[in-house]
Parts: structure tokens; sequence; C-alpha cells
């Protein structure tokens, strides 16, 4: 019960019908999200589940901690999520129960948790060392110049390592092998470990000076954190000679603020409490700010901080610097002192798949720790039991259906067909097929149904539209066009929003067609695009004028498909001959085959950099445009927002990603393809980068800055590499779990039989062993297999 309200609401009838209001909200509650209403101060941790209503949870709890408390301008909620649609609707949720306790729609603010440091840092410029007005915010990628710049800075200060480098595990000294090797080193190898390690260490505070003492402790033959020190030193002076900033700089920008006493105490007296969701994708300097925030001033050993998020659903620590590990310790520190919430109903999924998620959850730690028990010996036996606490890839915390009279409408489904399926077909055209029927079935007794297909990378959702879309050229006979159910393939309708970045790539390319960097930058937006048929573009990247200029003996020595490769690469030069600057844009648009939508945005593209050029219509002055365009991300055409109601539309197949799926759900969700090559995979070296070693700089230095963070023994070169690969292990799961929690009514999932060893040539089919879940579902729910295909 709601039994502690202010007794003075009982003195006047609007009070009363305002405490019968808070009573309503409160009763609407599951018994988790009570918890979070019964919250009268001090850490919170709560651990939700997939489904359980965190947003509904946190905005009730919100508003009635707002009455409660009698919130207002001067003391106030700080709501902070990760992303700016998740903000908008939280927001509204709030104002919504507000409105309906007669309250003014004050007292609180709801932030994306950059939005609110760019606050704090932009009031106190001159703590924050950040002058946003003569700032351009970047968010730099691995071809990103800042990136290339620091880069080549290295290369030519450290020209002894470099050389270390080159030479890797063995090297005869033969010149194409030795541009080959320069090629990966500065277009892939390095890039990828400046971006890496910058992001990782800034987002947990770590200096340059900091990385050059964990490299003194850590003896490796290439000094791997000594050369991403000196990457992560020119980078940070690149930044501020260029009046560039990035998003860690935000934070870091409002911790400075916070460290000056009277700024700190300004902050924390307008601030009641701190709730945050999303925990789960923290990082430790984000966790630091909000817990700043969140200490209440007259006694600095008392946090009002509510925490929520699913460690479960962290699906982004392996490409972000992200780390579940800090939100499972919270959990575990609030869960020592009985301050521990637990989300665990949910009325999203009917019953079967709810039993199939918790299973894989069960099997997988399971697994996992029967493996680390294997590894470990008897006198090591201790850090199998922190495994099995902290670092295991799943919390154990089981879902559960809703009780009969939860006020969700349609909770807990009833299941579709047998709510669970699992096929096995003999290739991944046969799979589609599938698919494709199994959807017709599902429309024709259910057209409000939604549908949605979860991949694991876009090419694979790529090759399903276009077979879908083609099915008699593959001979496959559906044809869901006829069934009026439209086919929509998030990654391709969304493609545009990388035109900026393709463009530039090839105009540099025509501006200066002998560097190596432009010819592969321009090579790899043909690949990307299928355009030219994926190799080693090294090899041709390190010799350019023999690639584009070749005698009539290499034409002939060359295979077919680098000849193509070539022809388009020549006509992108003959068009800067023939053609009028201003007609470039448009023309290789048409090359890269851009659909209706891309044209579109191509030639916005085009109008908004005529406009920007115009009375110095030179080569050098379209490329620094579009530079700043790319670089800056301001142009207007790249979506930056994201829609559900587009991806969950009736009588649409939705085509998406794993890791896009994450905060939505279908009625039906398919999940082809879940072959152990990808789930869990392993951590793939390209042949081309082998030649340092069997493992990636990039993941290496990551791995040993979070063990330094973790305050754990700093591994050497072989067991961060391991260490790697375990949490790659643990995310892939994750994500399939993600994947699964999806659906409401049925839960369709299958591993052909023969499947491409690589989405980029998905026609080469080899046999592929599935997901070692598949086995392990398949046994455990018999009846869900399919056999009759």
């Amino acid at each position: 019960m709601l039994n502690d309200l202010d007794k003075t609401l009982t003195l006047q009838p609007s009070v009363d019908i305002r405490a019968e209001a808070l009573q309503k909200i409160y009763n609407s509650l599951r018994s988790g999200q009570q918890q979070m209403a019964d919250w009268r101060g001090g850490p919170l941790a709560v651990s939700a589940v997939p489904g359980a209503g965190k947003s509904t949870g946190m905005a009730a709890a919100s508003a009635i901690t707002i009455a409660r408390h009698k919130l207002h301008s001067r003391n106030q909620l700080i709501v902070v999520t990760f992303t700016r649609s998740a903000a908008a609707n939280i927001k509204l949720k709030i104002r919504q129960y507000l409105q309906d306790l007669s309250l003014p729609q004050t007292g609180f603010y709801v932030y994306t948790l950059h939005a609110l440091a760019l606050n704090i840092a932009s009031r106190y410029s001159d703590l924050s060392g950040l002058n946003l007005n003569n700032s351009t915010l970047i968010d730099p990628n691995k071809n990103h110049r800042l990136i290339r710049t620091c880069v080549e800075n290295w290369i030519n200060t450290h020209p002894h390592h470099y050389k270390i480098l080159l030479e890797g595990n063995e090297f005869d000294g033969e010149d194409t092998e030795r541009l080959r090797r320069q090629s990966v080193l500065r277009t892939e190898v390095l890039p990828g470990l400046a971006l890496t390690v910058i992001k990782e260490a800034k987002s947990s505070g770590f200096l340059p000076e900091d990385l050059w003492e964990l490299n003194n402790i850590i003896k490796d033959d290439y000094e791997i954190l000594g050369i991403a020190a000196g990457l992560y030193e020119n980078y940070q002076n690149l930044l501020r000679s260029q009046n560039f900033i990035d998003y860690d700089d935000m934070i870091l920008g409002a911790l400075k603020v916070l460290e000056n006493p009277r700024a700190r105490a300004i902050w924390q007296n307008q601030i009641f409490a701190v709730f945050e969701d999303e925990a789960q994708d923290s990082n430790p300097l984000q966790s630091k700010l909000l817990e700043i925030l969140a200490t209440n001033p007259n006694n600095p050993n008392l946090i009002n901080l509510i925490r929520i998020g699913d460690p479960n659903q962290a699906i982004n620590s392996t490409f972000t610097t992200a780390d579940p590990i800090y939100f499972r310790e919270f959990c575990q520190e609030c869960e020592d002192q009985g301050l521990l919430a637990t989300m665990d109903q949910s009325g999203r999924s009917t019953q079967i798949i709810i039993d199939a998620a918790n299973f894989v959850l069960e099997w997988v730690n399971n697994n996992e720790q029967e493996k680390a028990i294997k590894k470990y010996n008897e006198q090591n036996f201790a850090e199998v039991s922190q495994l099995s606490n902290l670092s295991l890839p799943f919390r154990p915390q089981k879902i559960y259906s809703v009780p009969s009279n939860d006020p969700q409408i349609n909770a807990n489904p009833a299941p579709e067909g047998r709510g669970l399926e699992i096929y096995t077909p003999k290739d991944i055209y046969h799979t589609i097929e599938l698919i494709g029927k199994r959807a017709i079935e599902l429309f024709a007794k259910n057209p409000e149904g939604k549908a949605a297909i979860l991949v694991r990378e876009n090419k694979q959702g790529t090759f399903i539209a276009e077979v879908l879309r083609n099915a008699s050229k593959y001979h496959i006979n559906i044809d869901l066009s006829k069934h009026n159910i439209k086919i929509y393939d998030v990654g391709q309708e969304e493609k545009q929003s990388h035109i900026p970045r393709e463009i530039l790539d090839v105009l540099q390319f025509i501006d200066r067609p002998h560097s190596p960097d432009n010819l592969k930058s321009a090579l790899k937006v043909l690949a990307n695009r299928r355009l030219i048929e994926s190799q080693d573009l090294n090899i041709i990247a390190s010799i350019p004028e023999e690639f584009l200029y070749p005698s009539p003996l290499d034409t002939q020595r060359y295979k077919p498909y680098v000849n193509k490769a070539r022809r388009y690469c020549c006509s992108f030069l003959d068009a800067r001959l023939q053609l009028p600057l201003y007609q470039l844009i448009a023309f290789l648009a048409l090359v890269l085959q851009y659909d209706r939508n891309e044209l579109a945005t191509a030639d916005k593209l085009s109008e908004k950099i005529w406009q920007q050029t115009a009375g110095n219509n030179s080569m050098s002055a379209i490329l620094s445009v579009l530079s700043e365009i790319v670089n800056s991300e301001k142009f207007t055409g790249v979506e930056t927002e994201d829609n559900a109601e587009k991806y969950t539309r009736c009588q649409q197949l939705t085509i998406i990603t794993m890791h896009k799926a994450k905060g939505l759900d279908w009625d039906y969700v398919f999940l082809p393809f879940l072959h152990n090559q990808l789930i869990p995979g392993s951590l793939y070296i390209p042949e081309s980068n082998k030649f340092l070693g069997k493992f990636s700089l990039a993941e290496i230095a990551r791995a040993l800055i979070r063990a330094s963070l973790h305050k754990k023994p700093i591994p050497d070169v072989l067991s961060a590499w391991e260490q790697a690969e375990v949490l790659k292990t643990a995310e892939e799961f994750r994500l399939l779990y993600v994947a699964m929690t999806r659906a409401k009514r049925l839960l369709w999932m299958s591993a052909a039989k023969e499947a491409p060893f690589t989405w980029n040539k998905p026609e080469i089919l080899q046999n592929q062993e599935p997901c070692p879940v598949i086995p392990a579902l398949q046994e455990q729910f018999p009846a869900a297999v399919i056999t009759d295909i």
C-alpha cells in the first residue's frame, strides 16, 4: 500500500482526491514497479526483465516522487535516458501521470545523458574548458580524417616502432608485401586501435600518461598500450588545435564543473534525486557524473539514485565503451544492503516463449561455468566462484508471466500455433521460402498482426529482402506482394545516412587518384554496395598507378573481378574530365545504383553543397564542405531519431538487426541463420592482418584497459585475447536472448544445414554447424521441432 503520503493530504477534499489518484496509479503497477514507487531515498538498483515495463514503472515512480516530496523547479527530479526518443516517451508518460494527479507538470527534467552533461558544461564554460560557441562536435569513426591524421603523425614520430609492426611475425622484405602491410597498418590496424583506445580510455577517465604507466607494467613485443598512448595523445592535440570536441569531452567537461565546490553545491541543491534508465549501458564516467549529481549536499554519504536496467540485455559492450559489469556490481552492492528491486514479471510474450528464454539463460550460464571449471584448476577455484557471481553471461534472473488481474491488455497472449517453432532447412534459400510461406499464413489469419525477421548483420537482411522481392529468380514459389505484405528492410531504407560518406570517399579518389588511402576508400564503397566482388583491397591500393594504368601484360595477369573494379574507378576519373562539377554527385549516385530514396538524399546533399560553395565551385571547396558535413554530422538528411511505428506496421514484414530490435516487439518474430559461426562465433582476424599475430591490437588494448579499471591483475597478451573472446561469446548469447524476447505470440527459429562462410558471398554455400543453443532447445522443447518442411 502507498501508506505514508503526507498526513496533510487528508485535510482538504481536493487533496483526498489526489490521494485516491495516487493510490490508483500505485495499484496499477506490478510488484516490481511498486518497489520503485515505494522508494524514499538513498540508492536503489532495479533489475528488470524484458517486457517488464521499465519506462512505465519509472514514469509512475517519478510522478509519485514528485507528489510525495512536493518537488518544484528549485528542487527537482532528474530522469536520464540514453536516446532522445526514449526521453520524449518517458517525459510524455510523466506528464500524463501528473495530469491525472492534477499537479503542475513541473518538478522534473528528462535528459539524455549527453544533453545533461552539455547543459552543465555550457553553463560554466570557464570551468569546463569547453567553448561551445566556437567548437564543433564530432563523433569520429575509423575513417575520420582526425583519426587518420593522428595515425600519420604517430608513424612519422615513431619510425622504429612502426618498422616493428611492419615486419610483424615474419617478413621476407619483398616490396609488394611491404606495400600491402603498410596499407593494412595505415588504413585498418592503427585507425582501429586508435578509435577503440581513445573511446575506451576517455570514457574511463584515463589520460595518455595512464596508458604509458600500464604499458610499463606489461611487456609485449609490440608495446600495444605504448602505441595506443601515442595515438591518444596525438588525437587530443588535434582536437584542441581544431576546436573540436567529442561526446566524452561533454562528460569530462561536466565533471570538471562539478569539481568546483560552489558549482557542485548549486547543482546538488536543486536536484532532489536522479533516476537512470538503461543503466546496463553506462560507462564509468557517466556513472560518476550521475552519482555526484544525486549526492545530498548536506549529507555526502547519502546518494538519492535509482538505476534501472537489464544486465541480461547488455549488448553493446564489445563495440562501444558500455560495460555491464558496473551495473551488475551496483545491483550486487544494493542486494547486499536489501536495496535491490526486481521487476521479473513480463506480460509481453506467451508462456512457451518465456520458458524458452529462461531455458537459454540457464543453459548458457551452466555451459560457460562448466568451461570455466575445466579451465581453472582446484587452486584457482575461487575465480570460478567469482565468475558465477558477476562475470557469467547472464545475471541469474527468470522471467515470470503476470497475474491474471494484470492491467496490461492481452498480457501473455495465447500462442500462435506452437508458439515456438524450430526448423532445420536444407539451405538459406529454403529458409527464406519457409519464412515467406509462414508470413503469408500468419497475415491471412490475422491481418492486424505485426511481424519481423531479426538478423545478426545487415548483409543478411539485404539478402533476405532481395530474395523475397525477386522470389522467382531464386526458384521460390512465393509472392508477398500478391498478399499485400510489404517488405521493410530497415538497413536498406536507412542506408541514405551513409550517402555523404560514400560520395566524399569517391570524390576524394577523383581528386587524388594516386593516393592509396583514397583508392582503397573508393573501392570499399563499391564493395559495400556489392558492385564489385569481395577481394583483398590492400593489394590493389598499395600499387594505384599499376592498377589504374596497367600494361597489356598486367591486364591479362589480373583476375576479371580486379579489371571490373578498375573499370568503375576509370569511369569516375573520366567523369571528372567530361562533366561539370555540379553534375558529378548526380553521376556518382547513378553509378552507385542508388534507389529512389537514396537518389533523393543525394540530390538534397548536392543542393546543400552548391549553396555553401556559391562563388567558389572548385573541387577543393566541394571537398571542404562535404568533409564538414560528414565530420560534424550536420546534414539534415541523416536520420537521428528512431520511429518505432515504422518498424511495427501491420501487414509489414520488417527486416531488422537484432541490435536495432532492442526495445521493440512484434506478434511474430523470425530468427533465421542461427549458426555457430555467428552466434556465438569468435573474434575474427582478417587474413590480411595475420602478419601481426593471431589477435587484434584493438581488442588486446581494450581488455588490458578494462582489467585495470576492474582492478584485476593485468593479463598478458594471450590471456587478454582469451578474455576478449569470453566477453564476445557472452554478449552474442545475450543478443540472442534479446532477439528471442521480442516475440509475443510466435518465435520462429532456424539454422539451415548449408549457409555461406561469409555473407559478402551468400551464393557460396557450405555445411554449417547450428548455434549450440539450437540443439539444446530442440531437446528441451521437442514439440517445437518442425520436421515436415
